[in-house]
C-alpha cells in the first residue's frame, strides 16, 4: 500500500472494521467462562460483540457437549438465528470446516475436499467464508508461553501435540475448485494469508483470471508456518498489499493489542476475540466482548472512527463487480499484466 503524507492522519482513514471470533473452537468450555456453547447463548454472544461496536463475527458452531460441530445442518440453523439476531452484521464462516457425513455409514461417499467444498452449500449462506491459500503447518503452539495456556485444556499433552503438529492444508486442488463454488454461490472468500509469498499466490491466481472478484484478507500473524509478530514483516506485508485491498491484522494471545493498535494507527483493520486470546493485562483474562472495547477505545484515543455495519459492508466491497482479469487488476490495485513485446516495468492505468 502506499501511504502519502497525510495517509497516517485518521480522517484521511478508512472507518474501522472489528472483526470478532468469538467462539474459539480450539477451547473447551472449561478454558474460560467466556465460551457459549447452548444455540441461545452462541447467539446471544453474537449480539453482545454487535452492541459492542463489531462489525465482522467469524463463525464455528459448538455441540451441545462443548465440541466444535462438523454439522451441516447446525450451521444452517446458527447462520439463519443469526440473520434474525444481527441482521446488519458480516456473517464471516471459518473456512477450516470439513463437515461429517449424517451417517457413519456415508462415509466412504465423502471425499476430503467435498466435505470442505459444503460451505459453499450453506443454507442461508454466508457473506463470506475464509479461504487458506498453499499448504502449511499451523502451528498455534509455537507463539504460546506457559502463562497462555494456563487452566485450559491445551495443557493437555495430547491437545498441545494435537495443535503443535497440525497441518493446514490448502493446495492448488482445494483452492482453486473452493474459490469457484464459493463464487459462483455469491459468497465472498476472504483470503487468510500467513506471509508475503501466499499473497503472492493470489495476485498470481487474480492474473491469470482464476479469481477476479474483490481483494479482502488477513494477515495472520500466529507462528508456526504463518507469519509471527515481528513489527517489520507486517510492515513488509502491509507495503506488498495493493491500495485496493482490505486487510485486517489477526495475531495470538497478549500480541492481539500491539498488534491490532499498530493496524490501526496505519489505516488497516483488527481481528479480536477469544479464538484468538483469552487475556487483557498479565494474567487478567479478556472476553471477546471486551477486546472489542478495548479496540473501540484505541480507536477513539487515536481519532479514528468504528465504521457502523453497513460502512463495512461498502469497505469490504460486497457490491463491486470485476468484468474481467484486467479490471481485476486495476481496481485490486496491481499492475496489468505483460503484454506481448511490452518491455520494462508496467504502470498502474
Amino acid at each position: 500500500m502506499h501511504y502519502l503524507d497525510d495517509s497516517l492522519l485518521p480522517e484521511n482513514q478508512e472507518n474501522l472494521v472489528i472483526q470478532v471470533a468469538p467462539y474459539g473452537p480450539e477451547f473447551l468450555p472449561g478454558d474460560s467462562d467466556d465460551i457459549p456453547v447452548t444455540m441461545d447463548e452462541q447467539v446471544q454472544k453474537a449480539v453482545d460483540c454487535y452492541n459492542a461496536g463489531a462489525q465482522v463475527l467469524h463463525v464455528h458452531v459448538r455441540e451441545a457437549d462443548g465440541f466444535g460441530s462438523k454439522r451441516l445442518e447446525l450451521f444452517n440453523e446458527m447462520l439463519g438465528r443469526l440473520r434474525e439476531a444481527v441482521p446488519e452484521m458480516i456473517l464471516q464462516v471459518g473456512g477450516s470446516i470439513s463437515f461429517a457425513p449424517p451417517e457413519d455409514g456415508d462415509k466412504a461417499k465423502w471425499l476430503d475436499y467435498d466435505t470442505r467444498h459444503l460451505l459453499a452449500d450453506l443454507d442461508p449462506k454466508p457473506d463470506q467464508v475464509t479461504i487458506a491459500i498453499n499448504t502449511s503447518q499451523m502451528n498455534v503452539m509455537e507463539l504460546l508461553s506457559d502463562d497462555d495456556i494456563e487452566g485450559t485444556s491445551l495443557q493437555n499433552p495430547v491437545l498441545y501435540k494435537a495443535y503443535r503438529d497440525m497441518v493446514l492444508e490448502a493446495g492448488p486442488d482445494f483452492y482453486i475448485e473452493h474459490l469457484r463454488r464459493l463464487t459462483t454461490a455469491g459468497i465472498q472468500p476472504h483470503f487468510m494469508l500467513g506471509h508475503v509469498h501466499q499473497l503472492e499466490t493470489v495476485e498470481r491466481l487474480i492474473r491469470r483470471g482464476i479469481y477476479t472478484g474483490p481483494l479482502i484478507l488477513n494477515y495472520v500473524a500466529i507462528g508456526g508456518g504463518a507469519a509471527g509478530t515481528h513489527p517489520a514483516d507486517l510492515m513488509e506485508f502491509i507495503r506488498r498489499t495493493p491500495d485496493g485491498a482490505v486487510l485486517t491484522i489477526e495475531t495470538i494471545m497478549r500480541n492481539v493489542t500491539p498488534m491490532c493498535t499498530i493496524a490501526m494507527a496505519m489505516g488497516q483493520h483488527v481481528r479480536v476475540g477469544i479464538e484468538d486470546n483469552l487475556w487483557g493485562r498479565k494474567g487478567e483474562r479478556r472476553t471477546s466482548v471486551q477486546q472489542i472495547e478495548q479496540m473501540v477505545r484505541i480507536a477513539g484515543e487515536l481519532g479514528r472512527e468504528v465504521a457502523t455495519c453497513k460502512e463495512a459492508r461498502e469497505i469490504y466491497k460486497f457490491d463491486e463487480v470485476y468484468t474481467d482479469t484486467d479490471d481485476a487488476l486495476a481496481k485490486i490495485g496491481f499492475p496489468p499484466n505483460r503484454k506481448p513485446g511490452q518491455l520494462g516495468f508496467l504502470h498502474h492505468a
